[in-house]
């Protein structure tokens, strides 16, 4: 069974860190583009983070620039987001995904990217992050 299965999400003051891991079972994350997105209550799932499959290539929302950092790890096939400066605005389910063409699809909007959720061919069922104090 091709699965994610995503962890470290949790409750964290503004400011904090968390480290996100999605660990894939069933199949290996080489050749995959692995994206995560997030979604908070009442709102559109967003993208905020994707790595290519060589791990050269990455997107960042703007509002999470600077602050988070996705990595992977082949060998462990396992992906990571780096999540520092935590803000409540951060707060959501966490989600990561895998594109089988290498990349994320990022489109364009008023000169503004944003990773599209249209090539994740896998998915895993989330992570929850909440940041308050």
């Amino acid at each position: 069974q091709l699965r994610f299965v995503e962890s470290g999400g949790g409750l964290i003051q503004p400011g904090g860190s968390l480290r996100l891991s999605c660990a894939a079972s069933g199949f290996t994350l080489d050749g995959y583009g692995l994206g995560w997105f997030r979604q908070a209550p009442g709102k559109l799932r967003e993208g905020v983070a994707c790595i290519s499959s060589g791990g050269f290539n990455t997107y960042y929302a703007d509002s999470v620039k600077g602050r988070f950092t996705a990595s992977r790890h082949n060998a462990e096939n396992t992906v990571y987001l780096q999540m520092t400066s935590l803000k409540p605005d951060d707060a959501g389910v966490y989600y990561c995904a895998a594109d089988n063409s290498g990349n994320c699809l990022i489109t364009y909007s008023g000169g503004v990217a944003y990773m599209d959720d249209y090539g994740m061919v896998l998915w895993g069922k989330g992570t929850p992050v909440n940041v308050s104090s």
